[in-house]
């Protein structure tokens, strides 16, 4: 068996086991949810560009309210516990053929796990501030600007392991190759992983967010693959993997909600596999339907400030198409599809170069 045939197997079984153990344990997790009500208490009050909420709330009141959030558990959870699993089973059992399953590296996934444990714990503290109502805002949870601080204390310190300890300073540019952009590598970082960040508005309906982040994280398991940088590829198959469990009990009727604890992990630890790679040039496409999302509430917000008229029914544009008359699985299945195609044009950029 030759090592690239192995690298392949590795990586799928990987994703295939992360999936059945997602699986096997969801129901203990949606049974305890379920029981401690971990819900909001009270229905959205204001949308996202700022106005009353009360298209959204015609829409979604009652699945707001009465389903749990915090479903990201199950992903960053079962992905930290696979990689220790291996781990483990890989220094019990260092001459087997286990051992060759260990993804665990300091050059290729050090830093994500950091990245996804730190972000999630910080995403579970505001969602369990959310169901229990407390915080700044009405609704509870951490408000905007000391989450904000947080994604941009998470990409500084992120930035800095890059530039000092990776000595990596440079990016590449379409038509240009490779430019060294010295010190402005730490500010550039950030601002991507608030970018990203910025990104997790789009965990708004069911299996929205699942099956877009599955087919993102799906795409850059194919990059980190082509850069031969096989353990960060395994690492990016395990949350597909783990995805693929969450969005089987999230499409419709959903029986959890990503939450602030699947967002903020999944969309910080995104920007980190994108300079992982070199492929942060690629980023926008291969995640452009989170690009979409923010935009629309960018423009809407524009449009009110120097129009004082709306340019979409609700935000982000999701809801537009659902106050439109789509039914919510038309909006979702049709995102998928997108978000598919943009992976594979991501993917085929990525691999051109």
């Amino acid at each position: 068996m030759t090592i690239l045939t192995f690298s392949v197997i590795k990586i799928f079984s990987l994703a295939a086991v992360a999936c059945a153990l997602a699986v096997l344990w969801s129901p203990w997790l949606i049974g305890f949810l379920y029981k401690h009500q971990m819900w909001k208490k009270t229905a959205r009050q204001k949308a996202i560009s700022g106005e009353d909420a009360s298209v959204f709330n015609s829409l979604h009141k009652e699945k707001e309210v009465g389903t749990p959030r915090m479903g990201g558990l199950l992903i960053w959870i079962t992905v930290v516990f696979v990689i220790y699993l291996f781990y483990i089973l890989s220094l019990l059992f260092p001459g087997g053929w286990i051992a060759q399953f260990n993804f665990l590296s300091r050059s290729q996934t050090w830093i994500p796990i950091f990245t996804l444990i730190a972000a999630s714990f910080v995403g579970l503290i505001d969602d369990l501030l959310v169901v229990k109502g407390w915080g700044k805002y009405i609704g509870g949870g951490i408000s905007f600007k000391k989450r904000l601080l947080i994604v941009i204390l998470i990409g500084l310190i992120g930035s800095i392991w890059f530039y000092q300890k990776l000595g990596l300073d440079s990016i590449f540019i379409p038509f240009i190759g490779d430019v060294s952009v010295g010190l402005w590598y730490i500010p550039l970082f950030v601002m991507v992983t608030v970018a990203c960040w910025s990104g997790g508005i789009i965990d708004g309906l069911d299996g929205l967010a699942g099956g877009s982040f599955a087919s993102i994280f799906g795409a850059f398991t194919v990059v980190a693959f082509s850069v031969g940088k096989i353990d960060l590829a395994s690492f990016c198959a395990v949350i597909t993997g783990t995805l693929f469990a969450f969005l089987w009990f999230n499409i419709p009727p959903a029986r959890f909600y990503m939450g602030e604890t699947g967002i903020l992990g999944l969309t910080t630890v995104l920007s980190v596999i994108a300079f992982l790679t070199d492929s942060v040039y690629v980023l926008p496409i291969i995640s452009g339907l989170l690009v979409v999302e923010v935009l629309s509430v960018i423009i809407q917000l524009l449009s009110k400030k120097f129009r004082k008229k709306k340019v979409f029914l609700s935000t982000p544009v999701h809801h537009h198409f659902e106050a439109l008359g789509w039914p919510s699985y038309k909006v979702t299945m049709r995102a998928w599809i997108i978000g598919v195609v943009l992976a594979f044009v991501g993917v085929a950029l990525r691999l051109f170069r």
